[in-house]
């Protein structure tokens, strides 16, 4: 039985939703969200799960949601 390595397997996905407009948020809080990918309200984007990724997510955890 061959082992898997970490280059075979395939990277677990978070899928990412905006629910919170970032006016009135900090203007550290806009650029995150529109690094992740995210343009307006209720738009979903798939991510890496990275700790990069995580990072991001917990800065702006008050104005998205995440699925596995």
């Amino acid at each position: 039985m061959a082992k898997k390595t970490a280059a075979t397997q395939t990277p677990k996905r978070l899928k990412v939703t905006l629910v919170r407009s970032t006016i009135g948020f900090n203007r550290t809080q806009a650029k995150t969200v529109e690094g992740m990918g995210l343009r307006r309200l209720r738009h979903t984007v798939e991510l890496p799960d990275t700790p990069a990724t995580r990072g991001m997510i917990h800065k702006v955890r008050h104005l998205v949601t995440v699925e596995e």
